[in-house]
């Protein structure tokens, strides 16, 4: 069982990289990676001009796109989101930004970018 999640690991790892690669080839800045809060963890921190954006990146060889949502649901959200605002009140010189939080979506090396994929949501 170890092996398997392992591989898990290993697939996510080389997700993110290939990810990281795809942003900076489309000329955003990667500000941090793996950004962990009591909340959650934000896979990429990104620049994209004057917006800094928070971004998840799905890696899967068996899923489809059309899965994400279930991947990405309410409850990841909020804990992306709330790492979002930690990462913010500890690096203050990112607060007059705008903010958006995106998802890449890997699969068998091929990318998928989504700007804008979820908002917060005030209730």
């Amino acid at each position: 069982m170890h092996n398997a999640a392992s591989n898990v690991k290993a697939l996510g790892k080389k997700g993110e990289d290939q990810a990281a690669a795809a942003l900076e080839a489309s000329g955003m800045t990667i500000v941090a990676r793996n950004v962990r809060s009591k909340q959650g963890e934000v896979d990429i921190i990104a620049l994209d001009g004057e917006t800094i954006v928070f971004v998840e990146v799905k890696t899967w060889s068996a899923y489809g796109m059309e899965d994400l949502r279930y991947a990405i649901d309410s409850r990841k959200q909020h804990k992306i989101i709330e790492t979002a605002k930690y990462f913010l009140s500890k690096n203050r010189k990112y607060n007059k930004m705008a903010i958006r939080f995106d998802v890449v979506f890997v699969k068998n090396n091929s990318i998928t970018h989504l700007a804008s994929a979820f908002t917060e949501r005030v209730l």
